[in-house]
């Protein structure tokens, strides 16, 4: 390899690791508990949230990596059974939105604590049909919610986020019943344990573990 080459190659990894650690830091938004939430649940058991914020890769690695959390699996909501197709889903015109549906123990965390995650380190709420590169409706922010409770909690929050100016921006984030959801994909599930040195992954998605690691310890899991 020319040394130039081989120079400018150490230049382009070295800034792609700065601009990470950079987009860490920016990321890692602080941001007060919900005032509206269920409470902790008395017994364990199995509920579900299903949550858009970009790519689905990142999203779902942030949520396995959630406490109570026992499985994050990406696909997609907002459209019909014939079109949850990856392929089909990029042409933006499809309404499906790439989501991730979490199945979750209600006695170790709360929908409130799971949107907590979702606005300060899962994405940026802020940005209307885009996160980040990816831009198109179908990497729009969006709660699904499966029930009342899911809807009055998560409307109660964005209210209470925007009424504290927690961003420097009003939340974006569409908040719609859940129709149905559709599994992507094999080769979209864990993309990012799968995948932890492609460039995408290590400039977009690794640094959101970081976020959430750094800003909220509490509802991470202890590995």
């Amino acid at each position: 390899m020319p040394k130039f080459i081989a120079i400018l190659l150490i230049l382009v990894v070295t800034t792609m690791f700065i601009n990470a650690c950079s987009r860490a830091d920016a990321a890692a938004v602080a941001i007060p508990n919900p005032k509206v939430d269920a409470p902790l649940a008395t017994q364990k058991g199995e509920q579900f949230a299903v949550f858009a914020g970009g790519c689905f890769w990142g999203v779902e690695a942030v949520f396995d990596n959630v406490k109570g959390v026992s499985i994050a699996e990406s696909g997609y909501a907002g459209g019909s059974a014939d079109t949850a197709e990856y392929y089909t889903v990029s042409s933006g015109s499809t309404g499906h939105a790439e989501s991730v549906r979490i199945k979750y123990d209600p006695s170790q965390i709360t929908y409130g604590q799971l949107l907590k995650v979702f606005f300060a380190v899962a994405h940026d709420p802020t940005e209307l049909n885009r996160q980040g590169p990816d831009v198109g409706t179908q990497y729009r922010s969006a709660i699904f919610y499966v029930d009342e409770e899911q809807r009055k909690i998560a409307e109660s929050y964005i209210r209470q986020l925007d009424e504290a100016k927690v961003f420097s921006a009003r939340i974006a984030t569409q908040v719609a019943p859940l129709k149905a959801f559709y599994e992507a994909e094999a080769y979209h599930q864990n993309y990012l344990v799968n995948h932890p040195n492609e460039p995408y992954i290590v400039y977009n998605d690794a640094p959101k573990l970081v976020n959430l690691r750094k800003v909220l310890p509490e509802l991470t899991k202890q590995r």
